[in-house]
């Protein structure tokens, strides 16, 4: 029986390599010469500091460039609260992986409605999808890239 998973991963080497690049633009940019600006990355939070909120906005933009570049969707990059001391600026971004269970029972329940012949099931931080016809699960990919979702969904391990 053909099947398919929605899934919702980023590749976190890559995001390794765009926090590399982004440091090193950041350590050659005349802007930030003196300053405490950089971005510590572990596991899947990303901790960015500058002197002030100007300098924090401006290591910002390198790294969504760079992440960017690198093919990694901006979708799936968490902002978290700005945090604003006398002479530092701090901010946390979360690097979200996996399809949250609220998303994946709207994508479930969006395509139950519209009737195709497939069953959809949720599987942890996955949702597979699976069909007696190939054209009905390309229909629900179809389908689901129309839908208007808050992370990037990729369409991975399709078997027939």
């Amino acid at each position: 029986m053909p099947s398919f998973d929605t899934v919702s991963e980023v590749d976190l080497q890559e995001v390794t390599n765009a926090v590399d690049q982004a440091n090193r633009e950041v350590g050659n940019r005349y802007d930030f010469k003196g300053s405490c600006a950089k971005i510590e990355r572990s596991d899947e939070q990303l901790t960015l500091r500058a002197d002030s909120e100007f300098q924090l906005d401006q290591v910002k933009d390198i790294l969504h460039k760079t992440l960017a570049k690198r093919g990694i969707d901006l979708g799936s990059i968490e902002e978290g609260k700005l945090e604003v001391a006398i002479n530092q600026a701090r901010q946390v971004l979360m690097v979200r992986q996996g399809i949250p269970q609220e998303t994946a029972r709207e994508i479930v329940k969006r395509v139950k409605d519209a009737k195709l012949k497939v069953q959809v099931s949720i599987q942890g931080d996955k949702v597979r999808v699976s069909g007696k016809k190939r054209d009905d699960l390309q229909n629900v990919i179809a389908l689901l890239k129309e839908t208007p979702v808050d992370l990037p969904l990729q369409y991975v391990n399709f078997r027939d």
